[in-house]
């Protein structure tokens, strides 16, 4: 069928162009870049509401609706999904991606926010007939109708099954998320209703941004003396930005003396950096530094104690941005590109120790709510060897009486405590450290010894830490 509008045959009724709305033109944009090159909205989103903002069309309105749309599809998609499968005739794998997305964004519009219905309606089926043509417009308009039928909590009373009959396969509906992930979080809870609601409902709610002052360089009251800045919850050194901040409008975010960076990713760095260990306290090492947040932080706490920070990061483009997050550390550090499965340093060598390993990034679904739909189970068996041998490699490269850290930001238990527990009993002269103090203030740590932070019960990302100390 041709993309190409087509004049009608009935005479008296001339040809209307379709109306170009360049909020939701970019939103569907976006949402291809995600579907067709598997890229972030977190990535695509800035550049686009940029290059709409200069070229006159955008205004702050304009751009918090289209960022509206695009991540509060991404999150619903599997919520949507079962809702748009139930009105069409047809399985959706034989629906073209392009199609879908229009329909998730009408879905998103009529079911997820307060635009009218009809404004929702015609919105989205003038757009599928700037992007799609007038053919597959008139899908899109039969479908978005019969959506509109409805209201969300209809939908899903229709759409999920009941929880007693399918406790796993409601939550994945009602909560837009995948049963595997469903269960793996579950399991990572340690079982009940409630926690496992509260934490996927977190999981669809936009994330706060939060800022890290970095120590020496800046401070939280110059941080809070910006407009919508407020305190932190458990760093010292975080300001949370109220909806609407932007942190690169702030001089000492664009100033490189302050960062973007979660609490949780904050929380981790600062235990490393605390933990308690015997003997010298001078040779940090970040072993898988990309892209750079961490290591910041590390870098600037050491400075202060007269320690020195070695960032290792195996990509060069990202030991590049870890190069550019230090630049102006006020104490000495260095940026290497090196493997930390296969390090160039000698045994030994390093006080203190970080290795926040690659992983599914489960626990960041809230940032980045397209990975849950990418991710699958089998990526674990992937992870899992390096996450290993990069453990091994901190381990090796502390010395004995000095800590490693291990993080992940994911609560997937193959992740965690699997990963820690296997190399505990390759290297038996160690010891967990009971990292709960080391994070104070911070409540509902669990029974220890090692940390699992939750989106829902402290408002980070759902980073683990393990602390192990060499004792021999």
């Amino acid at each position: 069928m041709s993309d190409q509008p087509r004049r009608p045959r009935k005479p008296g009724k001339p040809y209307r162009r379709p109306q170009k709305d360049p909020v939701r033109i970019l939103a569907f944009e976006a949402l291809r870049a995600v579907d067709e090159r598997d890229a972030y909205a977190n990535l695509v989103l800035p550049p686009l509401l940029r290059r709409a903002r200069e070229g006159g069309d955008f205004d702050a309105r304009d751009a918090a609706l289209a960022t509206e749309l695009v991540y509060g599809t991404l999150r619903r998609q599997g919520t949507y999904d079962a809702i748009v499968a139930a009105c069409v005739d047809r399985p959706l794998r034989e629906v073209d991606p392009p199609v879908l997305d229009v329909l998730g964004l009408g879905a998103h519009q009529l079911l997820g926010t307060r635009i009218p219905t009809h404004a929702a309606v015609s919105a989205s089926v003038e757009l599928a007939r700037v992007v799609l043509g007038d053919g597959r417009a008139k899908f899109v308009n039969a479908v978005l109708r019969k959506v509109a039928q409805h209201d969300l909590d209809g939908w899903l009373e229709r759409v999920a099954p009941p929880y007693d009959e399918d406790p796993e396969d409601h939550l994945a509906v009602v909560h837009s998320h995948p049963r595997w992930i469903v269960s793996a979080l579950w399991d990572s809870l340690g079982g009940g209703r409630d926690g496992i609601e509260e934490l996927l409902r977190a999981d669809n709610e936009r994330p706060e941004v939060t800022l890290v002052a970095r120590p020496g360089r800046a401070t939280t009251e110059e941080l809070l003396g910006e407009e919508a800045a407020l305190p932190g919850r458990w760093s010292p050194y975080a300001v949370r930005l109220s909806e609407g901040g932007e942190p690169g409008a702030i001089r000492a975010v664009a100033d490189g003396r302050a960062g973007v960076q979660d609490e949780g990713s904050q929380l981790v760095a600062l235990a490393v950096a605390n933990a308690p260990l015997d003997g010298p306290d001078r040779r940090w090492l970040d072993g898988c530094a990309g892209p750079g947040g961490k290591a910041a932080l590390l870098a600037a706490l050491a400075a202060e104690r007269g320690a020195t920070l070695l960032a290792s990061e195996k990509q060069p483009h990202r030991a590049g941005l870890v190069a550019k997050a230090l630049a102006g550390n006020p104490g000495p550090y260095q940026v290497v590109v090196a493997d930390g499965t296969r390090p160039p340093w000698r045994p030994g060598s390093f006080d203190r120790v970080l290795v926040d390993v690659p992983c599914t990034g489960l626990g960041a679904l809230r940032r980045r709510p397209e990975a849950r739909w990418r991710r699958r189970p089998d990526d674990l068996d992937g992870f899992a060897p390096l996450q290993r041998e990069l453990l091994r490699g901190a381990l090796e490269a502390v010395r004995v009486g000095g800590v490693v850290g291990y993080a992940t930001c994911s609560p997937h238990l193959a992740e965690t405590r699997a990963v820690v527990a296997d190399l505990l009993k390759q290297f038996p002269d160690t010891e967990l450290l009971d990292a709960r103090p080391l994070l104070p203030g911070v409540p509902q740590l669990g029974e220890g010894p090692d940390v699992q932070l939750w989106p829902h019960l402290h408002g980070t990302d759902a980073m683990y830490l393990a602390l192990i100390r060499r004792t021999g």
